[in-house]
């Protein structure tokens, strides 16, 4: 019997959903909502009802029952270190999100939490896959000059791996023989560096290159002033860090397009920051490659962004020499969700919990 599941990818402005049978598409769909109704809600969980609706009429829409599915699987957010794979939303991961304890605010987190509440409807069960925070890293990587912060892995993993093990079948070879550089470029930029098979480490959304809204690293001196002198409160801080930062805060737009047509009549300022976005990212490639002592088998370029021929090719200008670079445009991370769910269903994976 085919199974009927649900994937969900909560982003910051727009909810992502794809109903599969098995691991073959019914339909994808992605709901963009309102940049002022978003920021309207005192936080992000307080927006489950209000992305729940959205949901609940797409599949009205497409003559789909609740009942129906089979299994419901969320995008993971950033919970605190977990393994990479699936893992089973239970009632402790939930609250977690619900009430933000050990969790850092991102819209994935409600992945899980929209999962939940539609797997109860249906009467099966739920699943995250390939979390953000999944990963974890060596110890040496984890130490930071202050004791009481250590550092954890931040990562667009789900599609990061996928277009990894895909990269892997190409050439005829599993994901585990290699080791790649993935950079994904999005409305956030990650980037991971998995030797074997296992992650390496990594590069944050707020360790390293910035994006379309997202600070990224910036120095940390200033930006402590930058905190006491404007009289910040700990959520404008984080506000200014994902989703006021990068292109957004010094072009006005998050959209690489608005910024391109930008350059193209003349705005210097624009050509500077983009250069300055890429040019971050080339860095961080190189900081990766150091890691596994440049025995680099290639350096994958992926996720929306990497549609812009100028963002691939000023990165891989800068950073062929250390790998061949490969472009694999856009995000397959519904795909990823459902097999992921398909193959913990059907028994071929277990499901980890909290």
């Amino acid at each position: 019997m085919a199974h009927l599941i649900l994937a969900l990818n909560p982003g910051s402005t727009s909810t992502k959903i794809g109903l599969f049978k098995d691991d073959v598409p019914v339909f994808t769909k992605t709901i963009e909502h309102d940049h002022g109704e978003i920021q309207s809600f005192a936080n992000i969980p307080s927006q489950k009802d209000f992305r729940m609706k959205f949901v609940l009429e797409s599949l009205e829409q497409e003559g789909v029952k609740v009942e129906e599915l089979t299994g419901v699987v969320g995008i993971g957010g950033l919970l605190p270190p977990i393994e990479t794979g699936g893992y089973r939303v239970n009632q402790k991961m939930v609250d977690m999100i619900i009430n933000e304890q050990g969790v850092s605010p991102h819209a994935s987190n409600l992945g899980a939490v929209l999962a939940d509440l539609l797997a109860k409807r249906a009467g099966c069960e739920a699943f995250i896959y390939d979390a953000v925070s999944a990963g974890i890293l060596p110890p040496v990587a984890k130490v930071t000059g202050i004791p009481e912060i250590e550092r954890r892995s931040l990562s667009h993993v789900l599609n990061s791996r996928a277009q990894s093990i895909q990269y892997a079948k190409s050439l005829g070879k599993k994901f585990e023989e290699l080791n790649l550089i993935i950079c994904h470029i999005g409305g956030g930029v990650s980037l991971s560096v998995y030797e074997k098979g296992k992650l390496a480490d990594s590069v944050g959304d707020d360790l390293g290159p910035f994006s379309s809204e997202r600070a990224g690293g910036v120095p940390l001196m200033d930006f402590v002033d930058f905190i006491f002198d404007k009289g910040l409160s700990k959520k404008d801080a984080q506000k200014r860090i994902r989703g006021g930062g990068g292109l957004k805060a010094h072009l006005g737009t998050a959209d690489q397009r608005d910024a391109e047509a930008m350059i193209a009549a003349g705005n210097e300022r624009a050509k500077v920051v983009v250069d300055a976005m890429c040019y971050g990212v080339a860095k961080s490639v190189g900081a990766l490659a150091t890691t596994i002592k440049g025995k680099c088998d290639a350096i994958i370029l992926t996720g929306g962004i990497t549609n812009s021929k100028l963002v691939s090719g000023s990165i891989k200008e800068r950073v062929e020499f250390i790998a061949p670079v490969v472009v694999m445009p856009g995000e397959y991370e519904l795909e990823a969700l459902a097999s992921g769910a398909l193959r913990i269903i059907t028994g071929k994976e277990k499901a980890h919990e909290l």
